[in-house]
């Protein structure tokens, strides 16, 4: 079976969707588009080529209508200050407005609230790019360098306007990768450059603050399914999170892990071997461990498990802000999603 385009972007954020979620097209809004007033002024932009797993593409004069395919580049271009034209609809964790609490605090703080005249259009998001949509709201830049975009999908935004597309294939571009690009495509490398390390300083913060995440090793994982359990691997943004915070992957992954590939598989008569502090795992929403373990007894035999150790994000939009990581969902989570991780560690730590 064919994943469909919305089933590759929620595979990013849970990989028992990217197995078997055939997905169906959701509603645009029909909103207006709105301009970006943000960006410097054409006299000052210096041109610049952004490289991609195609090609590249060179941004001439610094764009005012910026359109963004995938959730992680439209969270990026608002965290710098920026309103994109128009971006896809949020279609997992997503409010009512399509959308998720850390887009709509920055489209409010743009006066471009969802539903308003200066609010963003969304496009659909289903079986492939809404390439109708796109091209309705006339942007001068399409941004997906965060994308599982294949190569015929580029070619043929490409018709429409210039394409910065994925840099690494498959969801696997890192937000930092994803910022530096924005950074460069608006004329804004400084701004982007002090965000990074405005969001880096903030995760390691953390790790100061709770001295037990660096004895701490991790396990990042998906629950949600009793039959297969998933395990995520070097490249995703889970464990890149957890590093940012001080703990360290646990070498059963390194041993593990599929080539070419975010994630691989774990039968649940195998979990007993997951040798690590924690679990950090997301699950169907507002499960608990002990639900789960109604679900799979075998999930029971996880150490971590074992010693109150698993923490769970509780909630899609919670694990979303993990999975596609952005400056927005980063802070986000780091007041929402973190304190249930250093709980867990703590968990670990006092059984060791």
């Amino acid at each position: 079976m064919k994943n469909s385009r919305r089933a590759g972007i929620i595979a990013a954020s849970t990989a028992i969707f990217a197995l078997s979620l055939s997905a169906c097209g959701a509603s645009s809004t029909t909103a207006e588009p709105s301009t970006d007033s943000s960006s410097q002024g054409a006299e000052d932009f210096t041109p610049v080529t952004i490289k991609n797993i195609y090609g590249e593409t060179k941004i001439e004069e610094a764009p005012e209508r910026v359109a963004t395919i995938s959730w992680v580049n439209a969270d990026v271009l608002l965290s710098l200050d920026t309103v994109p034209v128009g971006m896809d609809a949020d279609t997992y964790g997503m409010n009512e407005n399509n959308s998720t609490t850390w887009k709509d605090a920055a489209l409010e703080g743009l006066d471009a609230s969802i539903g308003s005249e200066n609010a963003p259009v969304q496009y659909k998001v289903g079986d492939d790019i809404d390439y109708t949509g796109i091209a309705a709201s006339k942007p001068d830049v399409i941004f997906a360098p965060y994308s599982g975009l294949a190569k015929e999908q580029y070619e043929k935004l490409q018709k429409i306007a210039p394409v910065v597309g994925p840099i690494e294939p498959s969801y696997l571009t890192s937000w930092e990768q994803v910022t530096e690009a924005a950074g460069q495509m608006l004329g804004k490398e400084e701004e982007a450059d002090a965000l990074i390390e405005d969001i880096e300083s903030k995760l390691a913060k953390v790790g100061e603050e709770n001295p037990v995440l660096k004895d701490t090793t991790f396990i990042a994982a998906d629950l949600s399914a009793p039959e297969t359990a998933y395990v995520y691997s070097e490249g995703d943004t889970r464990p890149r999170f957890l590093n940012a915070l001080g703990m360290t992957q646990a070498d059963y992954v390194q041993k593990n892990a599929a080539k070419d590939t975010f994630y691989f598989t774990v039968s649940p008569e195998k979990v007993n071997e997951w040798d690590s502090d924690i679990v950090f795992s997301s699950a169907v929403a507002g499960n608990t461990m002990e639900d789960i373990i109604k679900g799979q007894p075998l999930y029971g035999q996880i150490p971590a498990a074992k010693n109150d150790a698993v923490a769970l994000p509780g909630t899609d939009e919670a694990t979303l802000a993990i999975s596609s990581a952005s400056p927005l969902s980063i802070e986000w989570a780091l007041e929402n999603v973190v304190p249930g991780i250093v709980k867990a560690a703590e968990n670990a730590a006092a059984a060791k």
